[in-house]
């Protein structure tokens, strides 16, 4: 009767932890909305200009109708000169998926994703489920390591 307890928990933390993972994985980085990007004529106009402070005087300009508060250190508005658009609080540029991402925290390699906005939440819940499995695997195989030791 244990072992059919033990394997219902196992199963269902297993599928917690699985689904999880693909949510993880599936969830496409949320990326900036239309209104950050610059239109082509914005753009030809920053790109043209040769100065500096004009082009730093233009995006502050373009940023006055956005909701940006965060700006560099020299107070600068953020602006990301890949994808072309005023960088919104929180957004960076991940140089391995080519985009900007909301909120993002990091480019993950065990789940070849960014973590970010999206999938902040599955990420979080993956590793506590995994963090989980592992201590329900642990503990209910001890009691037969030890087992094991003493006949030996």
């Amino acid at each position: 009767m244990t072992f059919v307890i033990y394997l219902i928990f196992y199963h269902a933390i297993f599928v917690f932890f699985t689904w999880t993972y693909w949510k993880s994985i599936f969830t496409l980085p949320q990326q900036p909305n239309q209104k950050f990007h610059l239109s082509y004529t914005d753009k030809e106009r920053y790109e043209n200009e040769e100065r500096p402070e004009v082009q730093k005087q233009m995006l502050v300009d373009m940023a006055k109708k956005l909701p940006v508060y965060t700006r560099t250190g020299s107070g600068a508005v953020r602006f990301c000169d890949r994808c072309h658009l005023i960088k919104p609080d929180r957004c960076h540029h991940c140089s391995v998926c080519a985009m900007c991402v909301l909120k993002m925290d990091h480019h993950c390699p065990w789940v070849n994703n960014c973590i970010g906005f999206s999938n902040y939440k599955f990420f979080l819940q993956f590793l506590a489920y995994s963090v989980l499995y592992c201590l329900y695997i642990a503990t209910t195989v001890f009691s037969y390591f030890i087992k094991y030791w003493r006949v030996s």
